[in-house]
């Protein structure tokens, strides 16, 4: 391939992953949050457990993933904390290599202890994979998680994954706060 082909799709995963690309109102976002979290909590015993622990839930509804050979990911979230939502974040990475697709999933932070939301609140951008310990809660390890077999500082859940595209990480994605409109 050649090397106008990667600045093109780079060029165009700027303009899709940009922050006014999506940029949905406070309210939608809210809406569709507590929606996902409370879908996921009726379906998943493993995130019912560790919602009865968790400090906070960050909750990212609706993520596009696509890619050819340059890839990228984003979406839009809450923080819920005490059954309200407290804030807005941003998930996105790019990558590279061997892919090629479209897919749509959703995921939901569970941040187990004070110290990791901490780390969230203070770092001007987090990158999963940095920082607090992380574990994705595979069905495994969702069927058999309870209140007291919890040991990390973050548990995440992947959910409603739709497309086609070989799976799905979260390792060296960026989360970032940000103000939606109103």
């Amino acid at each position: 391939m050649n090397r106008n082909f990667f600045a093109f799709a780079f060029a165009i995963l700027l303009v899709i992953a940009s922050p006014s690309a999506r940029a949905d109102s406070a309210a939608e976002i809210t809406r569709d949050a507590n929606a996902t979290l409370a879908d996921l909590l009726a379906q998943n015993p493993g995130a019912r457990a560790l919602a009865a622990e968790a400090k906070a839930i960050l909750v990212f509804p609706d993520i596009v993933k696509f890619g050819l050979v340059v890839g990228g990911q984003g979406g839009e979230g809450a923080l819920i904390r005490g059954g309200r939502v407290v804030s807005f974040y941003r998930t996105a990475s790019v990558s590279y290599g061997l892919q090629a697709g479209v897919q749509r999933f959703g995921y939901a932070l569970f941040f187990m202890n004070d110290n990791a939301l901490a780390y969230l609140d203070r770092s001007d951008g987090w990158e999963i994979g940095v920082g607090p310990s992380l574990v994705v809660a595979d069905e495994g390890i969702a069927r058999s998680v309870t209140s007291t077999t919890t040991r990390s500082d973050i548990y995440a859940f992947i959910f409603d994954q739709k497309g086609l595209m070989a799976g799905v990480g979260l390792q060296g994605t960026k989360i970032t706060r940000f103000t939606p409109s109103r």
